[in-house]
């Protein structure tokens, strides 16, 4: 949320936002980015292009579902990213949309 955050208008905040959890069972394959594959400047704002072309990569291979990656602001913390085309996909459980109220906080 808070990668999402920072990339907000605070004049233009959407109020209508869900929050989609999924549910990764163990087996299904993965794929950690070592910071070593990413770029020196990879914490920049706005993002090097080479970012884009890691994840453009991880779903035309097709090799694992999921591929995690180190979060820009919390890099001890992870984004997963899940390729929908991968044969795996249907072992990951979906959980129905809630809705996420946004906290005025985080846009003050």
């Amino acid at each position: 949320m808070i990668e999402y955050y920072v990339h907000i208008d605070p004049d233009d905040a959407p109020w209508d936002l869900v929050v989609v959890c999924a549910d990764i069972p163990d087996g299904v394959s993965r794929t950690k980015a070592a910071e070593k594959w990413l770029p020196a400047n990879w914490r920049q704002s706005p993002p090097p292009p080479e970012l884009a072309s890691i994840g453009d990569s991880f779903f035309a291979r097709g090799k694992t579902a999921v591929l995690i990656v180190p979060s820009t602001l919390a890099p001890s913390e992870s984004n997963w990213l899940i390729n929908p085309r991968h044969a795996e996909f249907r072992r990951i459980r979906i959980r129905p949309p809630a809705d996420f109220r946004n906290d005025a906080r985080f846009l003050a």
